[in-house]
């Protein structure tokens, strides 16, 4: 080998070697949330971003792309350069798409598999609301009434195959009960539709519901958590009642699959202590929002069986041709 082939070679392993050990991260990075600003993912993402720039002393810039019940965002994040500089803040929703794709044959717009987790940032609850001049004050009383009408009854969600869809669906196909199906296109138009008389019931997260409840409008019958609610510690879960149902709404952070470990270990570092900052922890009391983190191997467990039990939900539910 030449004297100028041997100084060529060098100096490409010196410009690797000095690549490789380039600090992560050394420029912004980019969350992106699949939904529009102002939701719940998107409320969760901005101060997690800026606690984060605290710790990683670099931008993490927000990016809402959404569409398609998140599926557009989702599917960028998934086909993002996997070098740690585009992670995806999102919703339980990530599960659901890929399985209503199968449903309808379609090309799926991103995999489960293609993206690999970092942390679980928070869990809760959805509940089970009627009117409060609505003749039941118990899920029994509801579910009587409900059987001798069947698919009279009619409930609202944010959408179907969404996010307050499916725990109702749990409970419908527990009791083999029938209902109509009034699908919005967010929690808050559901509300609406039922304090406006539309449906007979909805379903919802206990921040968007207690104000309702303890204003007097609405009345709690059953809960899909573990426990109680401190914001509704007088409705009963599912649990309790007998049924083997549970269901949550959770936010996590994910990055694409391909992500080298160093990254992902940083990524990882950097979620669990901005999840213990004390501006993101007052925003997430304002919200009413229980910080529930996991790290990304107790994430990927809890992942996995959400996943499983929404497949299942969703297979049982079917085709169902939304009118456009």
């Amino acid at each position: 080998m030449t004297r100028s082939s041997l100084l060529a070679v060098s100096l490409l392993a010196f410009a690797a070697a000095g690549y490789a050990q380039e600090p992560f991260p050394s420029r912004a990075i980019t969350m992106i949330v699949p939904f529009p600003p102002g939701g719940f993912v998107d409320l969760t993402g901005r101060p997690l971003a800026a606690a984060m720039e605290k710790i990683v002393k670099q931008p993490v810039t927000v990016s809402n792309r959404p569409g398609a019940v998140g599926a557009v965002g989702t599917a960028a994040a998934a086909n993002a350069k996997p070098d740690g500089y585009t992670v995806l803040i999102t919703a339980s929703t990530i599960s659901m798409v890929p399985e209503a794709d199968k449903l309808f044959d379609r090309k799926p717009a991103y995999t489960t598999n293609q993206f690999a987790p970092i942390a679980l940032i928070w869990t809760d609850p959805t509940y089970l609301v009627v009117r409060s001049e609505s003749p039941w004050k118990s899920i029994k009383e509801l579910v009587a009434d409900a059987r001798q009408r069947q698919g009279q009854v009619a409930f609202s969600s944010s959408g179907t195959y969404g996010a307050m869809h499916i725990p109702m669906e749990m409970f419908l196909q527990a009791e083999k009960l029938k209902m109509r199906h009034l699908p919005t296109t967010g929690g808050g138009p559901a509300i609406t539709a039922l304090l406006g008389g539309h449906v007979d019931m909805t379903v919802g997260g206990p921040t968007a519901l207690s104000a309702h409840v303890k204003a007097g409008k609405l009345r709690g019958l059953a809960g899909w958590g573990g426990k109680r609610h401190a914001l509704l510690p007088d409705v009963p879960t599912f649990m309790e009642l007998g049924y083997k149902i549970e269901y949550y709404v959770w936010v996590g952070m994910f990055a694409p699959s391909a992500t080298p470990d160093a990254m992902m270990k940083v990524l990882r570092g950097a979620a669990r202590k901005a999840v213990e900052d004390s501006d993101f922890k007052g925003i997430m009391a304002k919200l009413s929002t229980p910080i529930y983190y996991l790290d990304a191997p107790e994430f990927r467990k809890f992942w996995d069986r959400d996943a499983e039990r929404m497949a299942r939900v969703i297979k049982a539910i079917g085709r169902v041709e939304v009118k456009k």
